[in-house]
């Protein structure tokens, strides 16, 4: 005799549905969505929530891809992007990256707009699937020197290089810098291009890593939580003790009230 088969349960459904991957969701819910159960139905409401929010989110970022290609071609195209431009202590730091059409990486956006969770997840994602990397860092004895403008055209120079290819197009978040022969820009490509993106979130994380490291060296001056940025506690401690030798002497005039340390 063979044995009996139970229904799933109600709360086994809705376990299911919610765990359940992009390419599950339409099965599952023309399986149960005739189903009476309320948690069931319930759960039902909810994986097609999820599913529409997931397609909305990949059309974003097959968006940026379709951009991306319609900018920068068939060809070798490098995303550029800086982070630490406005902050007092640290480096400046611009990342290159080549992405190819695919795989596509799901998720991309302005660094600024995803969590640092999610940027970590996403730059592993990127390590893994990018066709060039580059990284430079202009660190703050070089900016005081030379000015922000001639360290980010120095930094972004330098990270195209570092990248290791001849690329057929340079894309740029910002305005033009003049930096490589086949560039163009484009205001908030960061969040409209998906190798600017990619380089946001590069450059991001690796420049957050370093401050964070600095933060065990200089723990006076809250590095781990500002990134180099003047928040409040950073400036205060800046006028308590002075500079420390990763400070911007040149954008930290209004905060002191002792001599710098170095």
């Amino acid at each position: 005799m063979s044995e009996r088969v139970h229904p799933a349960s109600a709360r086994e459904v809705a376990a299911r549905l919610s765990d359940a991957g992009l390419d599950e969701i339409d099965e599952l819910v023309e399986r149960y969505g005739d189903d009476p159960r309320k948690q069931v139905q319930h759960a039902v409401a909810a994986a097609k929530r999820r599913r529409d929010r997931e397609l909305s989110e990949r059309d974003r970022v097959s968006g940026m891809y379709d951009l991306q290609r319609e900018l920068g071609g068939d060809g070798v195209v490098l995303g550029v992007d800086e982070v630490g431009r406005g902050a007092i202590a640290g480096p400046l730091t611009v990342c290159a990256v080549a992405l190819p059409a695919s795989p596509r990486i799901w998720g991309l956006n302005d660094s600024k707009q995803l969590t640092p969770a999610r940027r970590e997840a996403l730059a592993a994602q990127i390590a893994e699937v990018a066709t060039a990397i580059g990284i430079a860092h202009i660190e703050p004895a070089s900016i005081d020197a030379v000015g922000m403008s001639s360290a980010l055209r120095m930094a972004m120079a330098n990270a195209i290089e570092d990248a290791g290819v001849n690329p057929d197009c340079v894309l740029i978040d910002g305005n033009p810098v003049h930096v490589h022969p086949r560039e163009k820009t484009l205001v908030k490509g960061d969040a409209r291009v998906a190798c600017i993106a990619a380089a946001s979130i590069v450059a991001k994380v690796t420049r957050d890593a370093m401050m964070v490291a600095y933060d065990a060296e200089y723990p006076e001056y809250h590095l781990a939580e500002c990134k180099g940025y003047g928040s409040a506690a950073h400036i205060e401690a800046i006028r308590r003790i002075g500079l420390s030798p990763i400070h911007r002497v040149s954008f930290c005039g209004n905060f002191l009230e002792t001599p710098s340390l170095f």
